[in-house]
């Protein structure tokens, strides 16, 4: 998912197995394999064009990010998820928390 949300344009097969190939030795049919199973998830779209798929991500980082971390925290109890998420904030950089603190300020 990283390489196709580091890029607008949409990746063949190739192009992502090329990418994943600079750091380790995977088969065509291992990464055909999978971007078939993330666009059967919604995760990807796809488009044929000529004889290949394209990928692209069905959804940006970001919202993937932060629907994962509503998920983490769901059933946690109130005074448990406070702690946690003032914990995370903590853990920031300053730069990264007065970005929040001014956010939160706009809204």
């Amino acid at each position: 998912m990283e390489l196709l949300w580091a890029t607008p344009d949409a990746r063949s097969v190739a192009d992502v197995l090329e990418e994943l190939n600079k750091e380790r030795d995977l088969a065509y049919t291992t990464v055909m394999t999978v971007l078939d199973r993330l666009a059967k998830k919604g995760m990807v779209t796809r488009e044929r064009v000529e004889r290949a798929w394209r990928y692209l991500p069905a959804e940006s980082q970001d919202v993937v990010v932060a629907r994962d971390l509503v998920e983490t925290l769901e059933g946690v109890p109130e005074t448990v998820r406070r702690h946690a998420l003032r914990r995370f904030c903590d853990s920031l950089p300053e730069a990264e928390r007065l970005a929040l603190l001014k956010a939160d300020s706009a809204t």
